[in-house]
């Protein structure tokens, strides 16, 4: 039923080798709204063929031809907004503004790489022995792969994409199986922008596909932003095969309340971290740390600030949080939310059993609010990836600094507070590697770089941003000297000094 999903090989849509097939659902009403053709190692390996050959001309295209067609690119991302942020909506649940707000983030990188001549400007030092000089220059990897996560089906793979296709490389884009269609607009754009045929590609499918990309001779390096345990896996696979490989994992992100902060606009900020799309960000905020007296007050904002919240489908008018992408994400919520209230938590809000009229079959759990849950309990310790917020309690800013830094996860935290010596020494003393001051999710813009420490990273690099660029290019040292026809150089068998 509905619409079907291919691959986007060569400049076309490409039913694959495989008749595999997986129905795309919509999280707003359980039903089924089309159907994904699955790639097989086959289709994964003539989509790279494909790569390879397109790569070979990209790379000696000027870099003002490729800004040129970046710069259209983003004139029609900006054009078809509304476009895929409807599909967005569709397939993954979240409300249409915030499906709109996660291209403009994506654009963000699309706009850095626009002006990619400055980041890939090398260096040049004249003389540095007699009539010997010393340049650098950056060339692309070749064939560069990106798996990506069903919470941002276009921000996160425009993390990667422009900034591989901007320094010469082919892409391909192996993106969530459960929302797939905005990367094949993405595709079918970049084409209309005057992207040549194989430059950029769609690959669709689970395991099968990510293994093979993984281990596939003609690619060169691998870029994944997903879960933990997945990211280690694609680290370890595609490192064993010789690939640069930058793996973004997962999070427990926490926002430290002090005693002098603005209360009232902390719990507004903390309650957008936790349940803006359903809690379904790596940038989340699952847990609150309030210190010493901000507890009682907090837990009272908190409160209110999630019981007004308006849940129901993302298309609809008024909808603050939509539904889980899966009815599997939906019982890992309400089971993590019972095991915390059997281990004796208290359950200030509660937002299991929830039922949106005219929207049964939906994916729907309510905002939830828990407190006096132990440290050790995994409803704390775990990712839930839903709109689920813990509430913890320490005595002092130290006790704060200590329970955060106990995290195996280090992808991003915040503190809210009017005290410049305590945000100084939070800055400074904490171990994560994105810090938002009285900012909730403090996701770096796009000429910065976006990425975790710890359990949250996987590689050296982190994403978009110049680092973005370090990854997909690679530096060479050329040292020169250009003698005189009639010029004799004494040979000699030491290594060469400088003279």
């Amino acid at each position: 039923m509905g619409y079907e999903i291919t691959h986007w090989i060569d400049g076309r849509e490409d039913a694959g080798d495989s008749a595999s097939t997986q129905p795309i659902m919509n999280p707003a009403t359980g039903g089924e709204v089309g159907t994904l053709r699955l790639a097989d190692e086959a289709t994964v390996d003539r989509a790279v063929q494909v790569a390879v050959a397109a790569q070979e001309t990209w790379a000696k295209v000027s870099l003002a031809k490729r800004t040129q067609i970046l710069y259209r690119m983003r004139q029609l991302m900006i054009e078809h907004t509304d476009e895929i942020a409807e599909v967005i909506t569709r397939e993954h649940g979240k409300t249409i503004a915030d499906a709109k707000g996660e291209i403009a983030r994506g654009l963000e990188t699309l706009e850095f790489a626009t002006s990619i001549t400055q980041d890939l400007k090398g260096g040049f030092t004249q003389d540095v022995s007699t009539g010997v000089d010393a340049h650098t220059l950056r060339q692309p990897l070749g064939v560069v792969a990106g798996i990506t996560p069903f919470n941002f089906p276009a921000m996160v793979p425009f993390w990667m994409h422009p900034i591989a296709i901007a320094t010469g490389n082919a892409f391909v884009l192996k993106p969530s199986e459960r929302d797939p269609s905005a990367s094949n607009i993405v595709a079918r754009l970049y084409q209309e922008a005057g992207l040549p045929d194989g430059v950029f590609q769609v690959l669709h499918g689970g395991k099968t596909v990510v293994d093979a990309l993984c281990e596939h001779e003609g690619i060169s390096a691998v870029s994944f932003v997903g879960s933990t345990p997945i990211a280690q896996h694609v680290h370890a696979t595609a490192s064993a095969a010789g690939k640069r490989v930058q793996a973004l994992g997962g999070a427990n992100n926490h926002a430290v309340v002090m005693p002098d902060a603005n209360i009232e606009f902390a719990a507004g900020q903390v309650a957008s971290g936790a349940f803006g799309s359903a809690g379904e960000r790596c940038m989340a905020v699952p847990v609150a740390v309030t210190v010493g007296d901000a507890h009682e007050p907090f837990l009272a904002a908190i409160t209110a600030e999630a019981e007004k919240l308006v849940v129901g489908p993302g298309d609809r008018e008024g909808t603050d949080m939509p539904p889980v992408i899966t009815p599997d994400a939906k019982d890992r919520v309400v089971r993590m939310t019972d095991e915390a209230e059997a281990a004796g938590a208290t359950i200030l809000v509660d937002g299991r059993g929830l039922v949106v009229e005219g929207f049964e079959g939906g994916n729907f759990v309510g905002p939830t609010v828990i407190t006096d849950l132990a440290a050790d309990h995994p409803t704390y310790t775990d990712e839930v990836f839903g709109p689920v917020l813990v509430v913890m309690h320490v005595n002092n800013f130290d006790e704060a600094i200590a329970l955060v830094n106990s995290s195996p996860f280090g992808n991003g935290t915040a503190i809210f507070t009017d005290s410049g010596h305590y945000a100084r020494r939070f800055e400074d003393e904490i171990q994560v590697g994105m810090i938002g001051i009285n900012v909730p999710i403090p996701t770096p813009v796009g000429y910065y770089s976006f990425g975790g420490w710890k359990d949250s990273l996987f590689g050296e690099h982190h994403a978009h941003g110049p680092e973005g660029v370090g990854f997909y290019t690679r530096q060479k040292a050329v040292t020169t000297r250009w003698p005189s026809q009639n010029e004799t150089v004494e040979s000699s068998m030491s290594f060469p000094t400088h003279d």
